[in-house]
């Protein structure tokens, strides 16, 4: 039986990547996908999403904006990676799908009268929302976010984390479960040459759109972070539902820090339990890399 889903992101380059594995994969039954503010603004996630769904002819699947701007700190977005846009590259046709006019929140619960999986690869914005107004039925959450100890926004801080601390300190002491695939696991899947060959090969509209995003997010990474090849964060997280054996993990437990002067946005891992506090995540530390490639390859058609 396939796996309930909502995929609350912002697309995003790598988002757009998860939303097109989460809606071919069979594992997954895609129900909603909901967009939160994060590498753009809140209309240029949704409108990406709304992007990514026409091009990929995915239908069914309700669209809904979520939320604006993190829980207390000002919004902050990721253009120098994805661009003005947040979705650089290809030339996008107008878009055919909706947006459904109930909302992120509204669409989210109804989904949840079933027990569904959140796999939240954006700011956590819209997932700690939902888990303050009560919701039942989260199976669990499968974010990408994070890290054991190093960042790419701040020395240590993952800039899903970092752009709203708040809501991601809210969602790993809800006590769902959760696991979270960091930077020390998504910085496994790079879009090498390689595999970029293998997404050209392919030769249909939607791969040539695909390689077109991930040239532009190859040169954005190669000049802001020095990257060979860019790592493919977003998708990983919906890898790990579809085969939960494609990322190794520790439990451990994991803490957002809030006040630190430096370290704000830090996801605290005790890997080694030296604080006494019981995990409350699933942390992924490698990729079977070969497999999620196949993954993800065979999702673009």
């Amino acid at each position: 039986m396939a796996t309930r889903v909502i995929l609350d992101c912002d697309p995003g380059h790598d988002d757009a990547l998860a939303i097109l594995l989460a809606a071919a994969n069979p594992v997954i039954d895609l129900r909603a996908i909901t967009t939160v503010a994060g590498n753009q603004t809140l209309a240029k996630t949704t409108l990406n999403a709304r992007r990514v769904c026409t091009v990929a002819g995915i239908t069914g699947v309700p669209i809904a904006a979520g939320a604006d701007r993190p829980l207390v700190q000002e919004p902050l977005t990721a253009d120098g990676i994805h661009g003005e846009s947040g979705l650089d590259g290809p030339d996008f046709p107008p878009p055919t799908v909706d947006v459904d006019p109930r909302g992120a929140l509204a669409v989210a619960t109804e989904v949840l009268s079933e027990s569904t999986t959140i796999v939240a690869t954006g700011p956590l914005t819209n997932v700690a929302t939902l888990l303050e107004r009560g919701v039942d039925n989260v199976d669990r959450i499968v974010l990408m976010g994070g890290s054991t100890g190093r960042g790419n926004m701040a020395p240590l801080a993952e800039f899903n984390i970092f752009a709203d601390p708040e809501a991601a300190a809210v969602v790993f002491g809800s006590g769902v479960p959760i696991t979270m695939c960091g930077l020390d696991v998504t910085h496994q899947a790079l879009a090498t040459p390689q595999v970029l060959q293998r997404i050209a090969d392919i030769g249909t509209p939607l791969a040539r759109i695909c390689h077109q995003l991930l040239t532009f997010f190859a040169g954005t990474y190669r000049e802001v972070f020095g990257f060979e090849s860019p790592p493919v964060h977003d998708p990983v997280a919906v890898a790990a539902v579809i085969d939960p054996t494609i990322v190794s993990v520790r439990p451990a437990n994991v803490e957002i820090e809030l006040a630190g002067v430096y370290t704000r946005g830090a996801t605290v891992v005790d890997l080694e339990r030296v604080t006494g506090r019981r995990p409350n995540a699933n942390v992924a530390t490698a990729l079977a890399v070969d497999r999620f490639w196949d993954l993800m390859v065979s999702a673009i058609h």
